[in-house]
C-alpha cells in the first residue's frame, strides 16, 4: 500500500529495508495473512505470491506489509505482516473507515457546522 504523504514522517527512514526483509526475506515474497483478513476466501496461509496472479481475480499480486496494530511508528517485525493488496486492504477496512469518518468530521468542525452524532442527538 502506498504512503499517503500526511503519514511519511511516522515511517522510520530505513522503511524501504524493513519492508522488503519482510516481504522478500521472511514471506519469501508469499502473503503471510492466515485468516487475520477476515476474508474467509482461504484456508491457512494466502497462496498468493508477489508478482503472481490472485487467485480468484486474476489480478497481479502486489506484496505490502501491514502494521497489525495500525501504528506506523511501530516496526517490530512481530507487528509487521507481509500481506497481497486484497488482505491488506480488508484487513484494514474498519481502521479505514474509522479514520475515513473522523476525516469527515474533521472538514465539517473547520467549516463551522455542527456534527451531530448518535451521543449528541437527545
Amino acid at each position: 500500500m502506498p504512503i499517503r504523504p500526511e503519514n511519511r514522517n511516522r515511517y522510520p527512514s530505513n522503511w524501504p529495508e524493513i519492508s522488503a526483509n519482510i516481504r522478500f526475506g521472511r514471506a519469501d515474497r508469499r502473503c503471510e495473512c492466515a485468516g487475520e483478513c477476515g476474508r474467509g476466501t482461504h484456508d491457512g496461509r494466502c497462496p498468493n505470491q508477489h508478482g503472481g496472479l490472485a487467485y480468484g481475480t486474476g489480478s497481479r499480486v502486489i506484496l505490502t506489509v501491514a502494521h497489525l496494530d495500525h501504528i506506523p511508528e511501530n516496526c517490530d517485525p512481530a507487528n509487521l505482516r507481509a500481506m497481497c493488496q486484497g488482505c491488506h486492504l480488508h484487513y484494514d477496512e474498519d481502521h479505514h473507515r474509522q479514520t475515513a469518518a473522523a476525516t469527515r468530521r474533521a472538514a465539517i468542525e473547520a467549516a463551522g457546522q455542527t456534527v451531530l452524532t448518535a451521543e449528541g442527538a437527545r
